[in-house]
Parts: C-alpha cells; sequence; structure tokens
C-alpha cells in the first residue's frame, strides 16, 4: 500500500485549521454536497480577505492603522455581491471606499462568476455556433454581465494555440482509408467577402477507428495547394494510405501520386452520378439512371465496361457528355470493382465524410459570414472537438475489411511492420 507523502509546512496548517474548523461547527462530510458546501464558504473567506488586503493596498493603510494613513479617502464598509461558481452561489462582502475611488481588481464590478467558469462557457457557447454578439446578448440577458464582443472574441483566441497543436500533432503511421473533401464559407478579408474552401481530411486507421486528421482554409485548389496538404500528412508521420476517396477535387490525384505514388485513388460515385443528372432532362431521368446503374452496380471492372459502352450506344446521340465524363474518369471511378464488397462499401463514396461535413454545417448554419479565418477555423475547430468524442469505437465489419486489405496491400503493409 502506497504511503501518503508528508505535507508541507503549509498543508499541515491548512489540514490543522479544516480539521478544528470541521470539529467545532460539528461538520461532518458524507457527500459531494457537503464538500461543494465547505469550498464555497472556504472561497467566500479567501475571496473576501483577499478584497480587503486590495482596499489596503489602494488606500495605503491597513484598517484601524490611522497612524499610517496619509490620504483623506477612508472605508466605508461593505456591499454585498452574489457569486455564481461552479460550488453554487455565493454571498461575497466587496468593501468600498468613503470617495468611490476604489475598483476591485479581483472581481470587477460587472462580473459576478468565476473567471474560468465563465471563459469554459463562452467557448462552449462558441464551440455551438453563436456569434459574438449572440454570446455577448446571452452572457447580460443570464447573469447581467456586460461583455464586448471584443473581450469574448479574446476570450476566444485563447484557443488558437490549441488548434496548431492540433492541427501539427503526429499521426498514425499508415491508414486504411483517408476522405478529402472540402466545404465552403464566405470570410472577411481585406474588407471584402470572400469564399474560403476548407479542405478537411478525414482517415480510418488500420484499428477501423475515424478521425479528423487534417483541416485547412485555402482559396483556391489545385495540384500545388493538394502537395502541401499531404506533405503535411507525411510530415507529421504518415508512411502510407492505402486508399484514397475523393470528390473530384482539382489537382488531388497528381499530388497524392507525388507523395504517394502506390496509393489507390477512389473518386465518388454518388458526386459522379449527381453531377450526371445536370445534364438530364426529367423525361430521360428514370431510364437513363437505370442504365447507369448497370454500369457502376456491375459485378466487376470487365461487366461495368461492358455496361458503359451499351450505355454510350443508347445515349451518346442525345446525351454524349455523360458518356465522355465517365470514359475520362474511369481510371479512378472503378478503382472499388478490384475489392469485395466489404472494401467496395468502404470506398465507393465519401458519405463517411459528407457525414461530418453536415454536423459542422448544423454548427455554422448561424454563420453568413465569418470576420476572418481564424474565427472560421476556431469555430470549426471547437465544433471537430465536439463531434469527434462520440467517434469511439471502431468500423462495423472491421476485422473482415482488415483481413481484405491485409491481402490486397500485403507488401506494403509488411514493409510497414504493421
Amino acid at each position: 500500500m502506497a504511503r501518503r507523502k508528508s505535507d508541507s509546512p503549509q498543508k499541515a496548517a491548512m489540514r490543522e485549521m479544516m480539521q478544528g474548523y470541521l470539529k467545532e461547527n460539528d461538520i461532518s462530510i458524507k457527500s459531494g454536497n457537503d464538500v461543494n458546501s465547505i469550498m464555497r464558504d472556504m472561497m467566500s473567506v479567501l475571496l473576501e480577505g483577499a478584497l480587503d488586503e486590495e482596499l489596503n493596498e489602494e488606500l495605503g493603510y491597513s484598517k484601524y492603522d490611522y497612524r499610517n494613513k496619509e490620504t483623506d479617502n477612508s472605508r466605508n464598509g461593505h456591499s454585498q455581491k452574489t457569486m455564481r461558481t461552479s460550488y453554487g452561489d455565493m454571498d461575497i462582502a466587496i468593501p468600498r471606499d468613503r470617495k468611490g475611488e476604489y475598483e476591485p481588481q479581483l472581481i470587477p464590478k460587472y462580473q459576478n462568476t468565476v473567471t474560468q467558469d465563465m471563459e469554459e462557457k463562452i467557448i462552449s457557447m462558441y464551440a455551438k455556433g453563436m456569434t459574438t454578439g449572440d454570446i455577448e446578448a446571452h452572457l447580460k440577458e443570464l447573469y447581467d454581465l456586460d461583455i464586448s464582443d471584443s473581450t469574448i472574441s479574446r476570450i476566444t483566441d485563447k484557443i488558437m494555440p490549441l488548434v496548431k497543436e492540433w492541427q501539427e500533432r503526429p499521426l498514425q503511421e499508415i491508414y486504411a482509408v483517408v476522405y478529402m473533401d472540402a466545404i465552403h464559407y464566405h470570410v472577411r478579408s481585406e474588407g471584402r467577402i470572400v469564399k474560403r474552401a476548407v479542405y478537411i481530411a478525414l482517415g480510418i486507421d488500420m484499428d477501423g477507428k475515424k478521425d479528423v486528421i487534417g483541416m485547412y482554409v485555402g482559396e483556391n485548389e489545385g495540384a500545388k495547394f493538394w502537395l502541401s496538404i499531404i506533405n503535411g500528412l507525411k510530415n507529421r508521420g504518415v508512411q502510407d494510405i492505402l486508399i484514397a476517396c475523393v470528390d473530384g477535387l482539382n489537382g488531388f490525384p497528381q499530388a497524392i501520386e507525388a507523395v504517394y505514388p502506390k496509393t489507390e485513388i477512389q473518386q465518388c460515385i454518388i458526386h459522379q452520378i449527381r453531377n450526371t443528372t445536370n445534364y438530364v432532362s426529367y423525361k430521360d431521368l428514370k431510364k437513363l439512371m437505370a442504365d447507369l446503374k448497370m454500369v457502376y452496380a456491375a459485378p466487376d471492372e470487365a461487366a461495368a465496361l461492358e455496361e458503359l459502352e451499351s450505355f454510350g450506344e443508347k445515349w451518346n446521340s442525345k446525351y454524349p457528355k455523360i458518356y465522355k465524363s465517365w470514359s475520362e474518369r474511369w481510371a479512378t471511378l472503378s478503382t472499388y470493382f478490384k475489392y469485395p464488397n466489404e472494401v467496395r462499401k468502404l470506398i465507393y463514396t465519401t458519405n463517411a465524410i459528407e457525414g461530418f461535413n453536415r454536423q459542422l454545417r448544423k454548427v455554422t448554419k448561424s454563420r453568413t459570414v465569418f470576420p476572418s479565418d481564424d474565427s472560421l477555423l476556431k469555430m470549426l475547430y471547437l465544433a471537430t472537438m465536439d463531434i469527434t468524442k462520440k467517434w469511439t469505437g471502431r468500423r462495423r465489419d472491421w476485422s473482415q475489411i482488415r483481413a481484405q486489405l491485409e491481402i490486397y496491400f500485403e507488401e506494403r503493409l509488411e514493409k510497414a511492420e504493421f
């Protein structure tokens, strides 16, 4: 059994004082509420003592020490203030001076809650998508606090180092699948409202667990931009990505081939189908989609190519762009055909990351324009932390999926000593 360390003189004195306090007042601790009550009393005594010392410093002399008094100002009793704390509400006696010049620094005039507690509340509200103006009004209504939106912004700015640390954190050595997608927002920049893309990378590791491994605010997508992102993943420890799933992002295939040349690329079939319908009149839509389903639902790639040719022969005269689009993108659209059904379901759509994006939009829907890139990133980071804390399990059927991946990517996984 471990022995308790010897108390420091300060801790020993406090222990003796607490034991005496409990004994003299016949107090027994039987529940968490009892602890809260005692902590509330202790905090009240400490705060009142600190405030009295603060006023001593302001006036230049201690209470009743009139010989050292060199001011015509003096004490003028106390005013009561109710403070809201994590231990419950408590009444504090705030000292006053005769001239009304004393402004408490420990508990500012319009503050009636403990700073850290309030900062946590502000950050929590920001994470739920509330604007700084909404938070300001909310604090005024609920707590009668006058906190400006600029102060709220400064409080939320305190998380920026955490955002940077999160963006640069080490990653797994290998990911089975990485989904890439973009979500767009409006941001103020140099007096103008501009459109910003937030590029998101969501990875599934070899244990079947998903995580947001990258989030980047940028202006334009392209090979150069994607190359910087993918190099960033490699610098953070990612040695290999087995399969990358994307929604036709410009420049992505070239960029990932430059960094991870063996990575398989799967373009989202669902997005390709949606883009296809842009060309089709309503009266033809049902028949055309039935013929197109014969392509993407084929049992293997050979059968799919035959169905694609049949589709072209039937519809090229009316909708030549559809066949052309599928043919030109076939190399990245058809990747999933080489795998069993369990892996196909994992990669032929980007539903995993789209679901995450929907949750982000739900949080940010009240924000039509963000004041800066940092404010956008702050909110998305906080929302991401809130969303991903529920991602505790692994993907369903992962044991079977992993066994299949280990067969198809045996050599690469062995090199990674995985």
